[in-house]
């Protein structure tokens, strides 16, 4: 009997997915504890259809994180920090410092998604790796100057 799962269910599968399973498992446990539902074609045609949507937009999604990355490849951006006498900063540049900048330049990006190897902690000038999405990634310059 095929059934839709509505729940990730071990050994079974994940959310959304068709499952073949014995008759008696699938009335007296999966559909009783609501764990899953009886696959009647329409409830398969739906299926299909929120995949396809889905994986519409997961591909535009993509192709706009893509475009994005084009868009900051190689370009400089400014964070101003505190720096007392002598140059010594105060602190660090962290993602979140990072994060602003970029906002301020109108692209709005999560300070998660900024790879610091090491904090920066001193002034000048350091590439940094944003990962936009798995496997696409882009690097930026980031310019730590003295606060005036």
């Amino acid at each position: 009997m095929q059934v839709i799962l509505l729940q990730d269910v071990k050994g079974q599968g994940r959310k959304g997915e068709l499952v073949d399973v014995n008759e008696g498992y699938a009335r007296n446990f999966l559909v009783k504890k609501g764990l899953a539902e009886v696959a009647t074609p329409t409830k398969i045609n739906e299926l299909k259809q929120k995949k396809a949507a889905a994986d519409y937009h997961r591909q535009e999604e993509i192709k706009a994180m893509h475009a994005l990355a084009a868009e900051l490849k190689g370009k400089k951006f400014t964070v101003r920090i505190k720096v007392g006498q002598g140059g010594k900063v105060f602190g660090s540049v962290t993602g979140a410092d990072i994060s602003a900048a970029l906002s301020a330049a109108g692209y709005e990006i999560d300070k998660k998604k900024i790879a610091l190897s090491n904090p920066i902690k001193n002034t000048g000038v350091f590439d940094v790796e944003i990962k936009l999405l798995e496997g696409i990634a882009v690097k930026i310059k980031v310019e730590v100057a003295e606060e005036q």
